[in-house]
């Protein structure tokens, strides 16, 4: 038996004593050890405490004094190889026996710690996983294929936590302390990170990172994922190139996988190449591949208070910088009056996101991000502007199985009255369930929009059949 074999079962007993001292000297106090107590332990398949932990922190603090400093970190193919030689050095010396596997599983984790996310960094290359969850050191939850799954892995302590944490805001020249407890950023890949710390969290640090896939999903793989139907496809691309405002909706979760910025990334990509684009976010992460686009990211207040550009901000500036298209990644707030004034002032074809539960209600919710702006206008005005600068909604939803359809594309027809008018251009169908699986196909209403004549104008023509008519139903 190797000696990390021999360390990790003698000291199996003495590591739970070690985590929850470590767990309760965090002195958030009662609160925070009742709520621990009555939580279940996390399910440790390899204790990282006792003598092996000491073993991985004296020889990663070595390897640590004995690299150069003034190395660079971004050629990681040299560095890792300067580590690796340091390590074999290092072990030699200690005369540390371990077997091929042992060590290799050493080192990665030393070098992950060095160059990486720490225990993140296996979860984050696992291309099968959609989000990651830490809830506090001991606590890591992982998203796979719309599922929930606890994983065996945890960190050394709250404090390591933050480090991964501050190692993650700080390229962004953000920050996340006792004054600013909670932050938005984002990973190199554009994966979208939240993270709040003690004292508003009681379970010590959470972090969760919604990941992006590294290749961009296309509309081919929504297609076969069965979010949406080449129909519904064929009709959205005509609206975004014949330059129709688009509003994509759905609940907080379903913007995870190919929720809606993964429809709103796959929409944009039908903008043609020669047009100029400019996309406003809390946190960069569409992914546009047209080669005439600007980003923008709204950025906090520093630590005096000062500095904050919101996105209401870059919205307007944006108005300024001769854009043909202006994508804003969520509406939350006031940023959504000065949005429906862009489309309504010749910026044709501009996106954006909103949380809401069905297309009527995403209409309520610009409504009521209007009234945010703190400009006091009557209502009926509000909705005069909303009725005429948005011409789709595509409405996202979850599924219970895990799944992310499109469940609704529906066209602002106009006002009838105070009311405005809406009609169902394509409706999910749900037909059953097969193997715990959702069964169903978003077929059209038989509808043709109003906004049909600027598709046309457009130079695109669409067949009837794309609506439903002339067709008999496919089963």
């Amino acid at each position: 038996m190797s000696l990390l074999k021999r360390i990790e079962q003698g000291q199996g007993g003495s590591s739970s004593g070690g985590q929850s001292s470590d767990a309760q000297g965090g002195g958030e106090g009662s609160r925070l050890s009742s709520l621990q107590a009555r939580r279940v332990n996390a399910p440790i398949t390899s204790p990282q405490a006792g003598s092996y932990f000491d073993l991985k922190v004296r020889v990663q603090n070595k390897l640590l004094s004995e690299l150069d400093p003034s190395m660079d970190i971004t050629r990681t193919d040299d560095v890792k190889r300067t580590i690796q030689d340091l390590f074999e050095q290092i072990l030699a010396e200690e005369n540390i026996v371990l077997s091929r596997p042992e060590r290799a599983r050493l080192f990665e984790q030393i070098a992950a710690e060095i160059l990486g996310l720490g225990p993140l960094q296996p979860l984050l290359e696992d291309d099968t996983i959609s989000e990651i969850m830490v809830n506090g050191p001991k606590n890591v939850y992982i998203e796979r294929k719309g599922r929930l799954h606890r994983v065996p892995v945890t960190f050394e302590n709250n404090d390591h936590v933050m480090r991964i944490i501050d190692r993650i805001v700080a390229p962004l020249g953000r920050r996340i302390d006792e004054s600013s407890p909670y932050v938005d950023a984002r990973l190199q890949d554009g994966s979208r990170v939240n993270a709040v710390i003690p004292p508003i969290s009681l379970v010590g640090p959470v972090l969760t990172i919604r990941k992006f896939s590294r290749n961009p999903i296309t509309i081919e793989q929504l297609i076969q994922f069965g979010s949406i139907s080449s129909e519904a496809v064929q009709f959205l691309k005509a609206c975004v190139e014949a330059r129709l405002n688009i509003l994509i909706s759905g609940g907080t979760g379903s913007g995870k996988g190919s929720g809606k910025t993964t429809l709103l990334n796959v929409m944009s990509s039908f903008i043609p190449n020669d047009e100029r684009i400019l996309t406003i976010e809390n946190a960069a992460e569409l992914q546009l591949r047209q080669e005439h686009v600007v980003t923008l990211e709204s950025r906090p207040p520093n630590i005096e208070g000062r500095g904050e550009i919101t996105i209401r901000d870059l919205v307007i500036n944006a108005l300024r910088m001769r854009p043909e298209r202006i994508i804003v990644g969520e509406c939350r707030g006031g940023e959504t009056l000065d949005m429906l004034q862009a489309m309504n002032t010749g910026h044709d074809g501009s996106m954006t996101t909103a949380h809401a539960n069905t297309p009527r209600d995403s209409l309520a919710r610009v409504e009521t991000m209007c009234l945010m702006a703190g400009m006091d206008l009557p209502v009926r005005a509000i909705r005069e502007q909303v009725s005429s600068a948005i011409d789709l909604v595509c409405q996202q939803e979850r599924m219970r199985d895990g799944t992310r359809k499109v469940t609704t594309i529906t066209e602002v027809s106009g006002m009838e009255g105070d009311v405005i008018t809406m009609t169902d251009i394509f409706v999910f169908e749900h037909t059953g369930m097969e193997n715990g699986k959702i069964v169903g196909r978003l077929r059209p209403t038989g509808l043709r929009p109003k906004f049909m004549d600027k598709i046309e104008t457009a130079g695109i023509n669409l067949p009837p059949s794309i609506f439903g008519i002339g067709e008999r139903r496919r089963y």
